[in-house]
């Protein structure tokens, strides 16, 4: 028994740990309809959008300094550490003979979760006033703060326990074939993009409130309403996509398999997490530490990109006047252009893969974060040195130039929403550890650098005047030693034939049925 169960609880008993089989090869499932199951995407990426353009503003508004705003998203990473991994966990062991079978619950219930989550943001002042916020304007509203935070804990926890199911359900549904899972996750990106140019598109209109006008409240101003109202459309967008994606398939059955003379786990799911990662091979672990630095460079962009077009671009302030609300929507707009860039290059993402190697691919679009979170700090310094004349507005060139950083930046963005997922999906399958548990491997790569980011952005940001400049310096730092560490650490050969190399051989697959850490020979390597 491992030391650390002993500690734990001496006697606990363990269990071995269980495999997952997939079943007999049978007919492939048609594209159209793979394209059907990553729809879900679109709605959770429109409400992500949202999330992202129009929310550390909006915080800010309800009383949450800037300096603390990076904090309130901590609860996304936080959420992640355990709800993505768990949920990909629990539906690799569900009973496919539910209704909608293991992966395909999650979704819907998840979906359920975020639409809920969206209603609780969207009407958090009007829900602080009723339990008894100040009606004085400027007043503090720290219940109004209160209900916010909760349904922002509970938007992050709908789309952590959402995303999990429906990439393994996409692996699941592609089997061993590499080349019809790199589709399979280009599909899920492209509705990613036209999610967030949905999603961002709605944030960057100011004139919801006209369309909607039972939004307006005493407690809500015009950008809570407008606020609202994008989020009462996101409720559509997401009923009916997830309504398409769990009905255009029907899951195959997988067989869980105990394996008493195997390396023993604990009972407890985490320390079977946390145990996988013995059995991992370097290829795994490269996957892994490329990915973890690709969002410590990407979780600053996410935290402050409209804010850094709200207060560095325009010279706004969220508490004085539009001036900063006009550079929230024109960074929306930037975030809409970077979506159609994002959609249009997971169009031909596979090809690029399949000429030059995925990860040659992933390097060098993190060579390109790197070059446009520097030119953002460019931008930056230039416009704090800019005459903006006697209406207040930026010229028009620095404007532009911050538009065309956003809109390239979607180039990246759709490399790290696919390739990440499609290569440990390819690695981690011959290690028979589950696709669900896959993706929740690797979303821990994901969420245990927003924590730092989330701790670390805000104070250091104070510490240097309270501009944004300080976290992309970090950002555009991390992006590049994560391009240079993919380009020289991950196989330049297409994904298809280095997931081969990886694969085990057929005669010991005919001895033990089934592979690595379950298998008495150990991991491959």
């Amino acid at each position: 028994m491992p030391p650390a169960a002993t500690a734990a609880g001496g006697a606990r008993r363990s269990r071995a740990p269980t495999s997952i089989t997939p079943p007999p090869p049978g007919p492939k499932v048609p594209l159209r309809r793979l394209l059907r199951a990553a729809s879900v995407a679109c709605g959770i990426q429109f409400g992500w959008a949202l999330q992202l353009s129009l929310l550390t503003p909006y915080v800010q508004e309800l009383g949450i300094p800037h300096a603390y705003a990076s904090l309130v998203w901590l609860c996304g990473p936080l959420s992640g550490l355990i709800v993505q991994p768990l949920v990909g966990h629990v539906s690799d062991r569900l009973s496919i003979h539910s209704p909608l079978g293991r992966r395909r619950p999650f979704i819907a219930g998840g979906a359920a979760v975020i639409a809920v989550a969206v209603l609780t943001v969207g009407f958090s002042a009007d829900l602080g006033r009723l339990l008894g916020d100040s009606k004085e304007p400027g007043a503090a509203r720290p219940r109004a703060v209160v209900v916010y935070l909760i349904g922002f804990w509970l938007l992050d926890v709908g789309n952590n326990a959402t995303q999990a199911p429906c990439r393994a359900l996409l692996a699941d549904l592609t089997g061993k074939d590499h080349r019809r899972t790199r589709i399979a996750n280009a599909y899920f990106s492209l509705f990613m993009a036209l999610g967030n140019i949905l999603g961002f598109a709605t944030g960057s209109y100011s004139g919801w409130y006209t369309v909607f006008p039972f939004t307006m409240t005493p407690a809500c101003s015009i950008n809570c309403a407008n606020l609202k109202a994008a989020f009462l459309l996101d409720v559509i967008i997401l009923a009916v996509t997830t309504f398409i994606s769990v009905t255009s398939v029907q899951e195959s059955a997988f067989i869980t398999v105990e394996d008493s003379s195997s390396h023993d786990t604990q009972e407890a799911f985490l320390w079977e997490l946390f145990g996988s990662f013995r059995y991992f091979t370097l290829p795994v672990w490269m996957v892994l530490i490329v990915t973890a630095l690709t969002w410590i460079g990407w979780f600053p962009f996410i935290l402050f990109d409209t804010d850094w077009f709200g207060r560095e671009i325009y010279h706004g302030d969220p508490d004085k006047g539009l001036v900063y609300h006009n550079g929230v929507g024109m960074g929306s707009f930037g975030l809409m252009l970077n979506s159609v860039v994002l959609g249009l290059t997971s169009v031909v993402l596979e090809r690029l893969c399949r000429k030059w190697g995925a990860g040659l691919v992933w390097g060098v679009s993190n060579i390109i974060m790197c070059f446009c979170f520097s030119a953002m700090l460019v931008i930056a310094y230039l416009a704090g040195n800019a005459d903006y004349g006697p209406n207040g507005l930026p010229p028009d060139g620095i404007v532009i130039a911050s538009l065309v950083v956003f809109t390239i930046l979607g180039v990246p963005l759709a490399v790290t929403y696919s390739i990440p997922y499609a290569m440990v999906s390819s690695r981690i399958e011959p290690l028979g550890l589950g696709q669900g548990l896959a993706m929740g491997i690797l979303n821990l790569a994901i969420v245990i650098p927003q924590v730092i980011v989330s701790l670390g952005s805000g104070p250091l940001d104070q510490l240097f005047g309270g501009g944004n400049s300080p976290s992309f310096a970090v950002a555009a730092i991390a992006s590049f030693f994560s391009g240079l560490v993919a380009i020289l650490g991950l196989p330049r050969s297409s994904q298809s034939r280095t997931s081969r190399s990886f694969t085990p051989r057929t005669r010991t697959q005919g001895r033990h049925g089934h592979h690595g850490p379950h298998d008495n020979h150990g991991p491959h390597r």
